[in-house]
């Protein structure tokens, strides 16, 4: 599709009007044309993320429709960065660094004693829809290895097995009474 943005895009139904004001905020920071609108397409992402939680095939292709471009082409940025979560997870998403430098340090024994404290495996959410476990490409921060990501947002570092604990604990005492039941 192509179009000059002084045309007002087709509005996706999928989305709510407090969405896609959200989007054209972002779409404007770049050139006036499909290309720059496409440029959007992270930050789009983002903003669906943070209104649902994840982003879904359905909302994947409301921001196509949106950015002017296929759907296939925002599916390759979902599944590309590890940041999009392309179904439900957890209130909290932790996310362990597996690579080599982690690796080195214990980066598989943070993510084994995980799985051992909250009963899941990688890639699973707890029964009390809490906790989301996954397995991390580098997180940039080798030197403080091991290290995890909650929630996208907050790096953890020299996660040993009492900070871990430490962590998952405080993380169980942040959720208000009732929330969090199975």
């Amino acid at each position: 599709m192509s179009g000059s943005l002084n045309t007002p895009p087709v509005t996706p139904a999928a989305l709510p009007e407090a969405v896609l004001s959200r989007f054209a905020r972002e779409v404007a920071k770049y050139p006036d044309n499909d290309t720059g609108r496409q440029s959007a397409v992270m930050a789009c992402l983002a903003i669906v993320q943070q209104v649902y939680g994840y982003v879904s095939d359905e909302n994947e292709a409301a921001i196509a429709m949106y950015l002017h471009m296929p759907q296939i082409a925002v599916r390759e940025v979902t599944t590309f960065y590890n940041m999009y979560n392309q179904r439900p997870v957890g209130k909290f998403k932790l996310n362990v660094c597996t690579n080599l430098p982690c690796q080195l340090r214990d980066g598989y024994q943070a993510l084994h004693h995980l799985e051992k404290k909250l009963g899941i495996q990688m890639g699973e959410t707890t029964p009390d829809g809490l906790f989301t476990l996954q397995q991390s490409e580098c997180l940039g921060a080798c030197a403080d290895s091991p290290v995890m990501l909650v929630n996208d947002r907050s790096m953890c570092s020299f996660m040993s097995n009492e900070k871990l604990d430490q962590l998952i604990e405080g993380l169980r005492a942040s959720v208000p009474a009732g929330e969090g039941q199975p």
